[in-house]
């Protein structure tokens, strides 16, 4: 069979494909193919509509079933599948989840959409637009087509605010410079709606409470020129007496454990406690009034301030002690234009406790479980400081590898306080939407590597969270201290150590002290649009200042308890494109650059701060810290448990295309790129320098994987293989040609497969 006859029954096979589609319409229907906006005009105006056509066709309702390359391709499935004889199985998804319905003829109303038309144009200040809507029929298929002629556009020649004494219109005339509204701009009855809203927004934050859009109007005066308008801003005649005047706050009343249901406000009103502008009603006397003194926005004598409004809802919100937060604003019994305000706040319960189990697999080959328990107590010291103590427990077995009983068992605890406030000896007051906080950390935790060694990590710090807004987020740490202890080393350790002099660097002490900071930065929240991002960078110093003043140097270090303390500079970017490609598609890639300096004290960086690659979150076709560094085959020297190479440099790239297959269950393809390296030559790593050719050192790997999107966790399975192996003879580094899925030695060796929870990136 040629490539002509191929053609010819591909050809047939489409025709018959959509033919079919209509032989299963109901009597008397015909199969709607879609509309078609024809443009009257001429001379100028031709050009001056060319933009309008394509506004209008968005606006005709029904949309014809979708195409595809001529064909309508769901449709066709929606007829195949037939009447399904029950609501599930191959049918029913094929009819109502991949197929669509047919949309008919008589659901096109063609008077209602040449009125949506008609509007429309007007509405854009094209006035005496003819319109007009015909059908034509072509068999069991029926289109419409619509007419528009419109006349020449509108254009504002003047806009006028009033100017009077009154302090409403004194207010409106205020909000004039910003105005939607510009002279030679085309008419647009949607500019002069969000102009009210613009100018009841600016007033909102003058104190006029009780205004509303409503109680604005345009005047359109298209009698002062050829096709063009004057635009007159008024304040109703009818705009009630409260709108027309700015508001200042006089009490300001919280209820702090205010129960909703119940009248609390009575049984409570002889606990009345004053704090500066404040009236606190809480008998049980359950928050210290400074709280609220640092949350609200508004002052006695302040006017009343939209913004303000919002910024104390937010911030009440953010605290996280209170369950619901309302208010309200009543006109007040003094003389004078003044609004009481009143906080009706519903706390959460004081102390809860949560005990989470985990089941975990990594790249290592290790599979194990973990156990947590979380007490909390979230107004600690009455003033919703919250603190919380997790104690932890994991055991984590060695499923397969060469050897096993290289059991892990993990057991720790963790204590966090944290402030809703900056504790600092310098005043900071926050204009934002967000509580700023200050939050202090202890934690230890022992891990025992069964026939390996034990290590004992004790860690604290002290520092800051605070946000700027929804997007940006900053964190400061001001001290970061960690001291790893090692215990019970193995001969059969010590043995793997002699082969690999690496290894060492896992069960030295290490003493960490020193300043940390990181910026977030993301508007993944926006769904709506087509690119959002994620920014994440950080800086972490150790022994910056006591190594200056004790003048250490690495070939005589300074000791503090008889251990080395390091010194070092690390800094670390992670940066993330997510492109939307359709409602259930979407394209994500990351970027991870990372570099770190050792000096003074230290010749290397400590081994918990270096960096490292592959994993189920990595390189997801290499197991997990077996990459690297450069050109570097670990493999050789290292033992069969471990896999730990680390570096001072990391390059990592991953793209990963994800999309809805059916219901819950989410799909992949992936590509993930990278490597680590070293600042300094190594002569027991060969090839593990960063040089110029780092670009030839890159590790790759691609593969496809399976989301269960269950909305309160992501269970992700991904099935990856490496196509670039970095440690291979220089020329065969590429393993394209060796992929062979029905080897099972080819598939011992390369694929990976990883478990996890949640997306990688």
């Amino acid at each position: 069979m040629n490539k002509n006859h191929i053609l010819y029954i591909l050809f047939i096979l489409l025709f018959t494909a959509s033919c079919s589609n209509t032989k299963f319409l109901p009597d008397g229907e015909l199969l709607y193919t879609g509309a078609k906006v024809k443009m009257e005009s001429s001379g100028t105006l031709k050009k001056e509509h060319k933009a309008l056509k394509p506004q209008l066709e968005q606006l005709i309702r029904p949309k014809p079933n979708s195409k595809m390359l001529g064909l309508r391709p769901k449709l066709y499935l929606y007829n195949l599948a037939g009447t399904p004889k029950k609501e599930k199985g191959l049918r029913h998804w094929l009819k109502f989840k991949v197929g669509e319905p047919p949309v008919l003829y008589s659901q096109a109303d063609l008077e209602y959409s040449k009125s949506v038309l008609q509007n429309f144009t007007e509405n854009n200040g094209y006035f005496n637009t003819q319109t007009s809507a015909v059908s034509t029929i072509n068999k069991k298929r029926a289109k419409a087509v619509y007419t528009v002629k419109p006349a020449k556009q509108y254009i504002i020649r003047n806009v006028i605010f009033p100017d009077d004494s009154s302090n409403v219109v004194k207010a409106v005339y205020a909000a004039k410079p910003e105005s939607l509204l510009k002279n030679n701009q085309g008419y647009s009855l949607n500019t002069i709606k969000e102009e009210r809203i613009r100018i009841d927004t600016r007033l909102k934050e003058n104190g006029f409470f009780y205004f509303k859009p409503d109680y604005l109007k345009v005047q359109v005066d298209s009698t002062v020129a050829d096709h063009q308008v004057d635009l007159i801003v008024k304040v109703k005649k009818e705009t009630p007496e409260l709108a027309k005047i700015p508001f200042k706050i006089n009490k300001i009343i919280v209820y702090p454990n205010y129960s909703i249901g119940s009248d609390s406000i009575k049984s409570t009103l002889d606990a009345t406690e004053k704090y500066n502008d404040f009236t606190i009603i809480d008998a049980e006397k359950l928050f210290k009034p400074q709280i609220f003194d640092r949350t609200l926005y508004f002052k006695k004598g302040d006017f009343y301030n939209r913004t303000n409004h919002n910024l104390s809802l937010n911030r009440l919100v953010n605290l996280g002690t209170f369950k619901f937060v309302k208010n309200q604003f009543k006109v007040s019994d003094t003389t004078g234009n003044y609004l009481d305000a009143y906080y009706y706040l519903t706390a959460l319960p004081k102390k809860s406790i949560r005990i989470e189990v985990l089941a975990k697999t990594n790249s290592a080959n290790y599979t194990g479980t973990e156990l947590n328990v979380n007490w909390s107590n979230r107004n600690t010291f009455r003033g919703a400081e919250l603190l919380t103590v997790t104690a932890f427990g994991g055991l984590e077995v060695q499923v397969s590898g060469l050897n096993d009983g290289f059991n892990v068992y993990r057991i720790g605890s963790e204590a966090n306080l944290v402030w809703p406030r900056f504790i600092s000896p310098f005043h900071h007051q926050s204009s934002g939407g967000f509580v700023p906080k200050t939050k202090a950390t202890v934690g230890y935790e022992y891990q025992n590597r069964i026939k390996l060694y034990s290590l004992q990590t004790f860690k604290a710090s002290f520092g800051y969270l605070w946000r700027e807004n929804e997007r940006k987020e900053h964190q400061l740490s001001v001290t970061e201290i960690t001291y790893a202890s090692p215990q019970n080393v193995t001969n059969l350790y010590q043995e793997q150590m002699t082969a690999n002099p690496s290894l060492g660097k896992v069960i030295e002490k290490q003493l960490i002290f020193g300043p940390s900071y990181f910026y977030t930065y993301t508007n993944t929240m926006e769904k709506r649009k087509m690119n959002t991002f994620y920014y994440k960078g950080s800086v972490s110093l150790s022994g910056t200042i006591t190594g200056a003043i004790a003048g250490a140097n690495s070939e005589n270090p300074v000791k503090i308890f008889g251990v080395p303390f390091s010194q070092f500079i690390k800094a670390e970017s992670d940066f993330r494109h997510y492109l939307k490609l359709g409602d259930d598609s979407q394209l994500a890639s990351r970027i991870i650059v990372g570099a770190g300096f050792a000096y003074g004290n230290s010749e290397e960086l400590p081994f918990m701060k270096q960096f490292f690659i592959g994993g189920t979150n990595s390189l997801r076709a290499f197991r997990a810290r077996s990459i690297g560094p450069g050109s570097y085959d670990g493999s050789a020297n290292s033992s069969s448990f471990l896999a730990d190479q680390s570096g001072d440099l990391k390059l990592e790239l991953n793209t990963e295309y994800r999309a809805k297959i059916y219901g819950l269950v989410k799909g992949a393809l992936f590509i993930d790129a990278g490597n680590i390296w070293l600042m300094n030559d190594n002569p027991e790593k060969h090839g593990a320098q960063f040089s110029k050719k780092f670009l030839n050192e890159i590790a790759v790997g691609a593969g496809v994987g399976l989301r269960f999107d269950f909305s309160f966790l992501i269970l992700r399975t991904d099935l990856a293989f490496p196509i670039r192996k970095p440690y291979l003879p220089d020329g065969q580094r590429w393993v394209l040609d060796q992929i062979n899925f029905g080897n099972s030695s080819w598939r011992k060796d390369n694929l990976i497969f990883n478990l996890a929870i949640g997306y990688p990136f």
